[in-house]
C-alpha cells in the first residue's frame, strides 16, 4: 500500500477516534509534514470524507481551521455472540450508532454459523447507503488472531470454530473477530475513558466476568489470545463447577448465575426467581440480598488489587450487564480493593460506566474502525482489506492510488 494511503487512513481514523483538529495538530500526531498535510486534507475535502469546521481559538496567532469528518463517508457493522442472542450495531467512521438490533441466537445449534450469517446478511442488507469497510465480531472466549478468527469458548461451547473465515466466505467482506472484553477495549481507547489513559484495565461483569489489558496502548492478547480471564482466577480450594472444568473459579462467585444460586439456596429468592428478584430485594432494603452484592464486590476487589500490583495501571474501568447493580457491590468492592492494595497503589482510579448490551457489538465494530492504527498488524490481511476500502472510498475517482 502506498504511503500515501495509509496517511490518508490514518487521518480519518485519528478524526473519528479524536474529533476534530486542525490541520496542525493532525500534522504533528501522524508525523506529517504541514506541506503533505495540505494536499492531502485537500483531497479528502474534495472527497466529501472531511469537512473544515469553525475556527480554532486563537492562542495569539491566525486561528486555525478545524477539519471534521463527513460521518457518511464509512460504516462499519458489529455483531456480539452471545449463548442466546445476537446484538447488532452499525456505527459510522467516526464511531456514532446508526442502527441496533438483536436476534435469538442458539450457539450449541449445528446450524450456528449458516444463522451467525444469514443474521448478518440481513443486518448489513438493511444499512445506510454509504460504504461498508468490514464488520467485526465479539465472542466470549479465546480467538487466535483477529484476522484468521477461530475461537475457542467455553460459554458458547466452542472448539475451535473457525468464525472469521467462515463469515469471509459467506458474506464477501472483511471480517476481524476478537475477544469481546478486548473489543471493549478498544472502544474505551479510540472514543472512552482510554482515550487519556495508557495503561488501564477493563474489567467487565455480568453473565461472566472478564477484563482486557492495556499496556503502552496495546491491548495485550497473550500466546493464544486469551489474556483477561480473571474469571478463571482460583479464589477459594473448592465451589462450584465452572464451565471452565475446575472449581473455585472467581467466575463461579460473582457472575449473574452465580449470584441467583447463592440467593436462592439462601433462600433469599424463591426457587425458579431470576436476577431481577434480588435485584429488587436489594434495593427495597433486604439486607440479606444487599449482602450478596456485598459479597461478590469483596471478592472482585481482592481479585483486582492482585492486577493492579501486577500490572500497575492508571485506572481500571469497570463495565458490563453487572454495573447495573453497583450500587450495591461497592459495599463491598471499595473496602476489599482499597484495604489489599499496597499504600503506594491505593490511588488508583477506579470508573463504572453505565452499560447496554449492544455495547458489545459498538466495540466489536471499533475493531474495524482501530484497523488504521494497527501498526503491529494484529488484524493481519483482513486489517489490510479494510485499509483498502478506506482508501478506495478516499481516492478521487479515476486515481488508482
Amino acid at each position: 500500500m502506498a504511503r500515501t494511503d495509509v496517511n490518508r487512513s490514518a487521518i480519518l481514523a485519528h478524526l473519528g477516534a479524536h474529533g476534530p483538529a486542525s490541520r496542525a495538530d493532525l500534522a504533528r500526531s501522524l508525523s506529517l509534514s504541514p506541506a503533505l498535510m495540505t494536499q492531502l486534507s485537500k483531497d479528502l475535502i474534495a472527497d466529501g470524507l472531511i469537512r473544515e469546521l469553525a475556527h480554532q481559538a486563537s492562542q495569539g496567532g491566525r486561528p486555525a481551521r478545524m477539519l471534521g469528518l463527513v460521518a457518511s463517508a464509512g460504516r462499519a457493522v458489529g455483531v456480539k455472540v452471545a449463548a442466546d442472542h445476537l446484538a447488532f450495531v452499525e456505527v459510522g467512521i467516526d464511531g456514532s450508532v446508526g442502527r441496533t438490533a438483536s436476534e435469538p441466537f442458539d450457539a450449541a445449534a449445528n446450524t450456528m454459523l449458516a444463522v451467525l450469517a444469514d443474521r448478518l446478511r440481513r443486518f448489513i442488507a438493511g444499512g445506510a447507503d454509504t460504504p461498508l469497510l468490514g464488520v467485526g465480531v465479539g465472542v466470549p472466549g479465546d480467538v487466535d488472531a483477529q484476522g484468521t478468527g477461530i475461537v475457542n469458548s467455553t460459554q458458547l461451547g466452542w472448539t475451535n470454530v473457525p468464525i472469521g473465515s467462515t463469515l469471509r466466505r459467506e458474506l464477501g467482506l472483511p471480517v476481524l473477530v476478537e475477544n469481546n472484553v478486548n473489543a471493549v477495549a478498544m472502544a474505551e481507547r479510540l472514543y472512552g475513558l482510554g482515550r487519556r489513559h495508557r495503561n488501564f484495565l477493563v474489567v467487565t461483569i455480568g453473565t461472566g466476568v472478564g477484563a482486557a489489558i492495556v499496556i503502552d496502548g496495546v491491548i495485550v492478547r497473550g500466546t493464544g489470545g486469551g489474556a483477561g480471564e480473571i474469571g478463571h482466577i482460583p479464589v477459594r480450594d473448592e465451589g462450584p463447577l465452572c464451565s471452565c472444568g475446575n472449581r473455585g473459579c472467581l467466575e463461579t462467585f460473582i457472575s449473574e448465575d452465580a449470584l441467583v444460586r447463592i440467593a436462592r439456596e439462601r433462600g433469599v429468592i424463591g426457587s425458579d426467581a431470576p436476577l431481577a428478584a434480588l435485584r429488587d430485594a436489594a434495593a427495597g432494603g433486604d439486607a440479606a440480598a444487599a449482602a450478596i452484592f456485598g459479597e461478590a464486590g469483596h471478592l472482585l476487589g481482592r481479585t483486582l488489587a492482585g492486577l493492579v500490583h501486577a500490572l500497575d495501571p492508571e485506572i481500571i474501568i469497570v463495565l458490563g450487564e453487572g454495573t447495573t447493580d453497583w450500587a450495591h457491590w461497592s459495599f463491598g468492592f471499595e473496602p476489599a480493593f482499597r484495604a489489599a492494595l499496597m499504600p503506594s497503589r491505593r490511588g488508583v482510579a477506579v470508573a463504572v460506566e453505565s452499560w447496554q448490551d449492544d455495547s458489545w457489538a459498538q466495540g466489536a465494530a471499533t475493531l474495524v474502525l482501530a484497523t488504521p492504527f494497527d501498526a503491529d498488524g494484529v488484524a493481519g490481511d483482513q486489517g489490510d482489506l479494510v485499509r483498502q476500502r478506506l482508501v478506495e472510498q478516499a481516492a478521487p475517482a479515476g486515481d488508482p492510488s
